[in-house]
């Protein structure tokens, strides 16, 4: 048994399917298919139950995937400390990031960041909050930014609050009023981000508890589409309040979301108990010394 195994295994586990976890470990599908057998053979007993193209773990499968993730994040904290000893010279700075924000509240920071550790290896991958925590589960990434609240087996610093607000057509009945709540836009579709955006989490469990059923119309992953699809007439959206006057234009309104817990709180975390790299440290270090975003994004009268 090995990483790369582990790694082939349970990288099949997150995508649903072989060729995708070939796509993300840059292996063939066959070699995929073949660590698998491997680690099959050498547990002596089946991981997946294999319906037609859909493969499903079995018991053994969720036993031995939860122990995978074990194993790689041990991988990683092994790396970690030996990086540690070489101090920050040298060492790799691993971050994840989500689409949502990311621009406003950490370009500067890496500036920054670079200008002071110029030896430091930066590895930066973006996805929805779901996959940053699976990556920082596993040990792929040393920090990620992510919405709070975040699991229990993370710890965090605060990074930013931010009000949401509600982003309509100028010509939306509700364009006037000073707030609205999601009792207010029964009626209007709803424009969200696609799957995995930990803000759809906070939009529709809001809207539970008003007892809303939302209608959605379209998902994206790109703010300025969402924006655009606003602006053409196609429903409404949901934005941070510094994200949503960044894309204010002519032909939508901003309208603040009066509903309780549904600030956008994000914040980097890391696990807990894990040995945290002083690249990761630094970046700790620096985001407290910054404070809040830049005032370029601060929000302008209107």
């Amino acid at each position: 048994m090995n990483l790369r195994t582990l790694l082939a295994f349970v990288e099949v586990v997150r995508q649903g399917s072989f060729s995708q976890a070939a796509e993300v470990v840059s292996l063939t599908q066959s070699t995929v298919s073949k660590a698998v057998k491997t680690l099959e053979d050498e547990l002596g007993t089946p991981l997946f139950n294999r319906i037609g193209h859909k493969s499903e773990l079995t018991a053994a499968g969720e036993i031995a995937y939860r122990r995978a993730l074990v194993l790689l994040a041990e991988r990683s904290d092994l790396v970690a400390e030996i990086n540690d000893l070489l101090g920050l010279k040298r060492g790799v700075l691993r971050i994840g990031l989500p689409p949502v924000g990311s621009g406003v509240l950490f370009a500067a920071m890496f500036a920054l960041y670079r200008q002071r550790y110029p030896e430091i290896e930066i590895e930066l991958i973006e996805h929805g909050s779901k996959k940053l925590g699976e990556c920082l589960e596993a040990g792929e990434v040393d920090l990620a930014a992510l919405l709070v609240p975040v699991a229990g087996e993370f710890e965090y610093q605060d990074v930013r609050v931010e009000p949401l607000m509600v982003v309509m057509p100028i010509d939306h009945p509700l364009a006037g009023r000073k707030s609205v709540d999601f009792s207010d836009l029964a009626d209007s579709p709803f424009i969200l981000f696609e799957a995995g955006f930990a803000l759809n989490r906070i939009i529709l469990t809001a809207c539970e508890r008003r007892g809303v059923v939302p209608r959605v119309t379209a998902r994206s992953a790109q703010i300025d589409f969402i924006v655009d699809l606003v602006a053409a007439g196609l429903g409404v959206a949901f934005l941070p309040s510094m994200l949503a006057y960044k894309h204010l234009h002519a032909g939508i309104a901003l309208i603040q979301l009066d509903e309780p817990q549904t600030d956008w709180h994000i914040a980097l975390a890391w696990r807990r108990q894990a040995h945290l790299p002083p690249a990761a440290r630094a970046w700790l270090d620096l985001a407290l010394e910054m404070g809040n975003v830049p005032d370029s994004a601060a929000q302008p009268a209107v």
